[in-house]
């Protein structure tokens, strides 16, 4: 354990910034919360400017809200067919 502390201490306030905001989204990625991991990753571009995987990520985030997002555009409605048709019947 000391060990992995005399190492974070030997990395700049950017670098550990940049850790921490992608760790962050990488726990956000695991519960699905995919529009709080984009924001982290924007995050962490601030100290690290450029950095590719960040933007593969900040891209796979967005390919993932677009796809939730059109799941609840079919979802929904079928929701509230379903919820009209019941009512009707009761």
């Amino acid at each position: 354990m000391a060990n992995h502390s005399e190492h974070i201490g030997h990395l700049s306030h950017e670098e550990l910034k940049f850790r921490e905001h992608t760790e962050r989204a990488g726990h956000f990625i695991k519960i699905d919360l995919f529009r709080s991991a984009r924001e982290e990753f924007k995050a962490a571009l601030q100290y690290r400017p450029g950095d590719a995987q960040c933007r593969t990520q900040i891209d796979a985030m967005n390919a993932n809200i677009a796809r939730d997002r059109k799941t609840v555009l079919v979802v929904a409605p079928l929701v509230i067919i379903l919820i009209v048709a019941v009512a009707l019947l009761v």
